[in-house]
């Protein structure tokens, strides 16, 4: 593979990491895009609450059973072929759902849509590492999180005005197109960048030593509890804020602010945190400010106090998220980067069905989510506990180059 010209290196990694952007934002619209008309949908197709929520939860459960062979092929083949698959694969299940006369076409565009998921999100620490240095890497890996947010925010906020105005066929007909564009600028814009070969190991010898590797054992588990909080909190807020009179336009609100706090910290600390060569410091904070601002959202009805501990938990909480993937990336190296994004990401969709499913069923039969909440909250501190004793990472590679020039025998 030619090098690339070290002139061009600097601007065009912008292009790319905006490339890669917009294919996960538009991965995360879609996936959310029947959250906020799942009513409409029970209506429209005369099926249950469950069936109608297949379309949403279908991809974290297929996200745990594809991960790791997504993050297998990122590692042999590179993110262009990686993530451009599974864009092409998102643009393409994206047209069946424009047939929306069945139920059945609906979910077969999202169950393709889920499937191409991995795909696409498990290549960001790759493309940073090839890309990046690593003064850059957590600002890097920051802001393709924050295309995420943002295509959370966007599916959450344009489906019910767009399905109004367009029916939901024509809703889903500019949802297939944006799907389309962003894979054709993917494939022209994104060239790889790599510097360092790809892996030719086993999937077990690949993924055996990163499991074994006692820091990045605690990420995967602070992934586990940190995102399962997440899906949680946003998959039942309208339910725990309903129990103290909020209605559910105003939860959304209250959500969409959650997500806007996200963008804007996603943005602020990982920058932070490259100027300051530290990744741990952050971890924690991020561990405590989550804890300290869950109950208070959970537990007012007052719209204005919930917009300001929303923005502020979002802020705060969220950029959490970008360190861990840039952490794991560093702990393994850039031939394994993609493998540990892929474990991370394994166990962080694990976490979210965990905590999903369990909060109801601590909740019991009455609305009030306060023993949820409550679960929520001590998994919170457990993650400011473990984050105290996950190690830092920055400049991790760095010591990795030294130790291999000064035993050029030894295995990287």
């Amino acid at each position: 593979m030619t090098a690339v010209d070290p002139a061009l290196r600097r601007p065009r990694r912008w292009a790319v990491l905006f490339a890669y952007t917009l294919v996960a934002g538009v991965s995360q619209m879609l996936w959310l895009n029947f959250a906020p008309i799942l009513t409409l949908v029970q209506k429209r197709y005369g099926v249950g609450e469950g069936l109608a929520s297949a379309l949403i939860f279908v991809f974290p459960l297929l996200y745990v059973v594809l991960s790791v062979p997504a993050g297998a092929l990122v590692d042999r083949r590179g993110y262009r072929v990686t993530v451009g698959l599974g864009a092409l694969v998102m643009a393409l299940a994206a047209l069946l759902r424009i047939a929306d006369q069945t139920f059945g076409f609906l979910l077969a565009g999202q169950i393709g849509i889920a499937i191409a998921q991995p795909f696409i999100v498990n290549g960001i620490s790759k493309l940073v590492a090839d890309w990046f240095s690593e003064e850059h890497g957590a600002i890097a890996t920051g802001l393709g999180t924050v295309g995420m947010f943002l295509g959370m925010a966007v599916g959450l906020a344009a489906t019910p005005p767009l399905t109004a105005a367009l029916g939901l066929g024509g809703a889903m007909v500019v949802f297939a197109a944006i799907a389309a564009a962003v894979a054709v600028l993917f494939w022209i814009v994104v060239i790889p960048n790599d510097r360092g070969p790809a892996t030719t190991m086993t999937v077990q010898a690949h993924f055996g030593p990163l499991l074994r590797d006692r820091g990045l054992q605690v990420l995967l588990v602070l992934a586990f509890l940190g995102l399962g909080v997440f899906n949680g909190l946003t998959t039942w807020l309208e339910q725990i804020l309903a129990y103290h009179g909020v209605d559910a336009e105003h939860a959304g609100l209250v959500g969409g602010i959650l997500i806007l706090g996200g963008i804007a910290g996603s943005i602020v600390v990982p920058a932070v945190s490259d100027a300051l060569h530290m990744r741990k410091p952050f971890l924690v904070g991020c561990s405590i400010g989550g804890l300290i601002l869950l109950y208070p959202l959970c537990a007012t009805g007052r719209f204005t106090t919930l917009l300001a501990l929303g923005f502020a938990l979002g802020f705060v909480f969220l950029p959490a998220y970008a360190l861990l993937l840039e952490m794991s990336a560093q702990l393994a190296g850039p031939a394994s980067a993609g493998a540990a994004t892929s474990l991370l990401m394994l166990a962080g969709n694990a976490g979210g069905v965990a905590v999903v499913l369990a909060m109801p069923a601590i909740k019991g039969e009455g609305p009030d989510y306060g023993p949820a909440v409550r679960l929520m909250t001590a998994l919170l501190l457990l993650t400011v506990v473990l984050a105290l004793t996950a190690p830092e990472t920055f400049a991790r590679s760095g010591r990795r180059k030294r130790r291999r020039h000064r035993n050029p025998t030894s295995r990287a």
